[in-house]
């Protein structure tokens, strides 16, 4: 909201109020027509306006400030606590001619004790009159702009520019120094975008017929205003700064730059529709041009006006568009990414594109079954509750603690259709008798196709001529499932899964005759072998501790479930040397991308 005040030697007016109605240029041309201006302005000769003179205006601007505005007023009838505890404030700009520095100075120190004694005033009278709606001035910010006529020596063309500063709590203050004429109004220009984070765009190409001769056309360019966000997404893609694109230029005699966009007839066609990501309410700068007038009717009419950015090479960028709603124009930010129309990007264009057999439908179920809802937090007085953003990442990382990204480093994944649903069984943190009967049923469905020799599904991509034999690849699908086991083993359920496992491979659990279940069973029962083969001069089979060398754990990585102060955390460890053909990178890979999908 903007409000005048126009200052003379005895008093100081006001052209409008706070009310939307008098928030129009026809409300103020219509009082500064009626009143005309000032004595002092009428007279002849130029001269500075006195400190008296000033002070009149700032007295009536700060008077309006204490005025509450009608969104104000509300707030005050809705809201339970004191009306002094809410903040009030605003900026006054003051136009006029100084003497010099000291005469700003002085003006400065005069608002500072005028704005302490407005509210030590209204203060008061709060206490005597519960009804009063005054509001303090929580902050000021005042902006002396000095002008000066073009060829003037004197001392008023030589007051220095200062920036803003703080001059107490309440007050800032700054100063700028200009000529008259056209160079005021390209300073109001400038210090309207600044402080109110506008941005000019400049619409050219603009087809219009001439007043003189109807029958031919020329083209004219009209510079609209809006809010800076407008222009926000071309400049984080980098689309303003791209080589072929120039659209930011300056005004010629002005100090702010203008982004520079086409006239567009839209069109229709489903590769040029665009979503919009952004709306903006604009206004024209000189409002009063026949050009500007012309393009505010058409946008008023209904039509659209699409905005392309000028390319020296390429094709045409679709970047904003002009439209009218409910009355108010309005600019659209258009999306100038790849249309949501066309299909989906290959994922060889992205990182990592050279591989090519990723687990993509599997990641794709796994999204599904860890998508997020909308959840109340039921805070709990006898123990703490995690936030359920929290929950859902701790969920979604036990159920990746082991999750190979690619085909080619997994073998158990490979066969689901064969083993049914116990690689999303054993994952759950707790797990019921029928569910660990499935389980089960699905190792033995396992031990039944080894007895057969079925032949397990390999996959064939990145391997160059024949592949492992039958044997080795159920030694390593066995070693992988008693891994997979292993990293979820926490519960009584999960441990007798474990064993049911160990018995079909006729592998001892050292800890099995112990009185409480433990999961400790490591591969010391493999090294002791080798140790006792090497100690005979025989060199072990390759083939068979393939998958050892490449899944070496140890002892150290598995949590017995009788150690009560560490099993909560056998989730969360990292299994450290995991490291089968890179699924140890792969794993902080999917981790990565889990985090960035739940967040």
């Amino acid at each position: 909201l903007i409000q005048f005040v126009v200052c003379g030697t005895d008093s100081a007016n006001n052209c409008n109020d706070w009310n939307r109605e008098d928030q129009t240029l026809q409300k103020c041309m219509e009082w500064l027509a009626t009143n005309g201006s000032t004595a002092h302005l009428k007279a002849k000769q130029y001269k500075p306006s006195e400190r008296s003179e000033i002070l009149n205006g700032f007295h009536k601007a700060i008077e309006s400030l204490a005025v509450p505005t009608h969104l104000q007023d509300c707030h005050q009838h809705k809201a339970s606590k004191e009306p002094a505890m809410d903040l009030n404030g605003g900026r006054i700009v003051c136009i006029s001619a100084f003497r010099n520095d000291s005469h700003i100075k002085s003006i400065e120190d005069s608002v500072k004790e005028l704005i302490t004694e407005r509210n030590e005033l209204i203060v008061k009278q709060r206490k005597v009159d519960t009804s009063c709606r005054l509001l303090t001035i929580s902050f000021c910010e005042l902006v002396f702009i000095n002008t000066f006529p073009i060829e003037d020596q004197s001392m008023t063309s030589k007051i220095m520019e200062i920036p803003r500063h703080e001059l107490n709590g309440l007050v800032s203050s700054e100063v700028h120094s200009v000529k008259s004429g056209r160079f005021l109004a390209a300073k109001l220009s400038y210090l309207v975008l600044s402080h109110y984070s506008l941005a000019s765009t400049t619409v050219t190409g603009i087809p219009m017929k001439e007043e003189q001769n109807a029958s031919s056309s020329a083209n004219y360019d009209v510079e609209i205003v809006h809010s800076s966000e407008a222009h926000t997404d071309s400049f984080k893609t980098g689309l303003i700064s791209t080589e072929g694109v120039c659209v930011k230029t300056f005004r010629e005699g002005f100090s702010y730059d203008t982004i520079t966009l086409k006239w567009c007839t839209p069109r229709t066609n489903a590769v040029e529709l665009h979503y919009c990501t952004t709306a903006h309410r604009i206004t024209s700068v000189d409002v009063n041009s026949r050009p500007a007038s012309c393009l505010t009717n058409f946008l008023l009419s209904g039509r659209t006006v699409m905005l392309e950015m000028p390319r020296l090479k390429g094709t045409k960028i679709m970047s904003h568009m002009l439209s009218s709603h409910c009355g108010e124009l309005y600019i659209h930010t258009l999306g100038t990414g790849r249309s949501t129309l066309e299909d989906p990007p290959s994922i060889s264009e992205g990182s990592g594109g050279r591989v090519t057999d990723y687990r993509i439908n599997d990641f794709g179920e796994m999204m599904k079954r860890n998508r997020l809802v909308a959840c109340r937090h039921h805070q709990s007085a006898n123990k703490e509750v995690l936030f359920p953003i929290e929950k859902s990442k701790q969920s979604l990382g036990k159920q990746t603690i082991y999750w190979p990204l690619v085909i080619g480093n997994t073998i158990l994944y490979n066969i689901q259709i064969q083993i049914q649903n116990f690689l999303h069984l054993v994952p759950k943190e707790y797990l019921t008798e029928e569910e660990v009967l499935e389980c089960k049923k699905s190792i033995y469905h396992l031990v039944g196709m080894e007895s057969k020799g079925t032949n397990l599904p390999v996959p064939t991509i990145g391997i160059k001529g024949k592949g492992p034999k039958r044997e080795e690849l159920y030694r390593m699908v066995w070693n992988e499932m008693e891994y997979f086991v292993r990293s979820y083993c926490v519960t009584p359920e999960h441990q007798s899964i474990l064993t049911c496992l160990l018995e079909c491979r006729s592998k001892p659990d050292p800890h099995s005759s112990s009185t409480t279940p433990s999961v400790r069973t490591t591969t010391a029962d493999a090294t002791d072998e080798s140790t006792k083969t090497q100690s005979n001069g025989t060199k072990p089979n390759e083939s068979e501790w393939a998958w050892k060398e490449s899944y070496d754990w140890g002892r150290h990585d598995i949590i017995p479930m009788n150690d009560t102060q560490n099993s909560s955390k056998v989730m969360e460890a990292p299994l450290k040397k995991f490291k089968a053909n890179g699924v140890e990178s792969s794993n902080k890979s999917l981790s990565t991308a889990s985090q960035s999908l739940l967040m």
